[in-house]
């Protein structure tokens, strides 16, 4: 935990107008041929989650909601046939992005940072006419703002019980949308103090549909604040570090040194994760530790007598449904998906998350004799798993899923086949490589629009 003194030291240091001065000016030029093609990879990914995620009860809800609000407009909802205002357009698609929890991750961050950027990105985006260049500059300059912000208030903030997707995202958000619509680091610094006064979102509500809200609404916030900033609405320019501002009142820690100096790699965007697994990101590391024991023994799961995992102690707060009885609690579990993994269940296909496989007698069984060693300090994509079989042998391995890909041509590969599996059954073929071709292409697009376009559902 930061001393007072440090914390004291960290708010003379003008955070917000430095960040807020990084992202205003990043331009074209700054960008490396490899960001360019992380960005398309990101985009490739949000689509595929949206798209599905778009089709859920709670994308259902709000349109419902937005509709009856009056808020039909001509802003694309993704992977839907209506359309709505582009303030109703960036939390539904934010919401539907998040709602599968299927999403990427970045632990500088410490949640999920382009559910939070593209959602506003696209609306404002269509409205402006903005080109596809200007689009991945924006997003970059909001994926950056992520991980500095993230960094600034970590570890604390989340383990006070913030969703940092909806706190952290509402920043990424703004300096997406800010950089979009050409606002000066002044102006910026004044939008990053109206998304702090709007920033929320409370682990609490994991494994409800508040918790892909959380994404929608930093996203939306994000926007508003950028929006309001460029027409002269006023706020304070120090939000980050200022006394009662964001960090002195959501975090025990202010480490100006740790958001501004080098991401490891150069750029926060090269660490990004992507998900193979359709649930919470810190329960990657124990499926992946199930799956390799079961292809390598290949034994049936009658013969397990005890299952011990090691993981960080702050997976205890985020994924330990102990007995999950729905596919959403079911993505919040440690045991449920360890136990999907040694059954050979596809952990990756989004229909294994249901309540059918949760009753399943042979999962309960598994989940019954798992036990977690909760181990404090702990890197937190880090997992040790030892599994002891009938007749006494116990076979251990660990993984890390935390690590990011070094060959982002074989991430590519591996992000296409989840686009189609995602994608083509709800757009079709057509639909699916017209989308596809979109995206591979919007460096070169002159409206980003059109995009957003071949992303809706006729």
């Amino acid at each position: 935990m930061a001393s007072s003194q440090s914390a004291g030291a960290s708010r003379e240091v003008p955070v917000t107008a430095e960040i807020a001065k990084r992202a205003a000016s990043l331009a074209w030029r700054d960008l490396p041929d490899d960001l360019v093609e992380r960005t398309k990879q990101c985009l490739l990914d949000w689509f595929a989650v949206t798209i599905a995620g778009a089709q859920e009860e709670l994308t259902d809800i709000l349109v419902r909601e937005a509709l009856e609000d009056g808020a039909k407009g001509p802003a694309t909802l993704v992977g839907r046939p209506e359309t709505v205002l582009p303030s109703a357009a960036t939390l539904i698609n934010g919401s539907a992005s998040h709602a599968l929890d299927y999403d990427d991750v970045n632990f500088s961050m410490g949640g999920h940072p382009t559910v939070t950027v593209v959602p506003a990105l696209l609306a404002l985006g269509e409205q402006m006419k903005a080109s596809g260049r200007l689009f991945i500059e924006s997003f970059v300059a909001g994926y950056e703002t992520s991980g500095r912000v993230g960094r600034l208030v970590a570890p604390s903030h989340y383990q006070k019980g913030f969703h940092v997707t909806g706190t952290v995202g509402s920043f990424s958000a703004a300096a997406a949308a800010g950089r979009m619509l050409g606002l000066t680091d002044e102006q910026l610094s004044v939008a990053f103090g109206i998304a702090a006064t709007q920033a929320a979102g409370l682990k609490s509500n994991f494994g409800t549909m508040c918790k892909p809200l959380h994404a929608g609404t930093a996203s939306e916030h994000g926007l508003r604040a950028a929006r309001l900033a460029a027409k002269g609405f006023t706020a304070r320019r120090d939000s980050l570090e200022c006394d009662q501002g964001f960090a002195s009142s959501q975090s025990d820690h202010l480490n100006a040194d740790a958001a501004l100096g080098e991401p490891p790699q150069g750029w926060h965007l090269r660490n990004n994760l992507f998900k193979y697994h359709a649930a919470c990101y810190l329960t990657h590391a124990p499926i992946e530790c199930a799956k390799e024991i079961r292809l390598k023994s290949n034994f049936p799961p009658e013969r397990v007598q005890k299952i011990l995992l090691r993981i960080d102690s702050g997976a205890d707060r985020v994924c330990n449904i102990p007995h999950p009885t729905t596919g959403l609690e079911a993505k919040f579990s440690l045991r449920q998906t360890v136990a999907m993994a040694l059954t050979g269940v596809d952990t990756a296909n989004l229909a294994s998350y249901n309540e059918a496989v949760t009753q399943d007698p042979r999962i309960k069984a598994l989940r019954d004799k798992m036990a977690i060693d909760f181990k404090p300090g702990w890197t937190h994509s880090f997992a040790e798993m030892a599994i002891q079989l009938d007749d006494g042998t116990t076979i251990e391995t660990t993984h890390d899923a935390g690590i990011p890909w070094a060959d982002i041509a074989k991430q590519r590969q591996a992000l296409e086949t989840k686009f189609d599996s995602l994608v083509t059954p709800l757009l079709g073929a057509a639909g699916a490589r017209r989308l596809h071709d979109a995206i591979e292409q919007v460096d070169s697009l002159s409206d980003v629009g059109d995009l957003v376009r071949a992303s809706a559902k006729s």
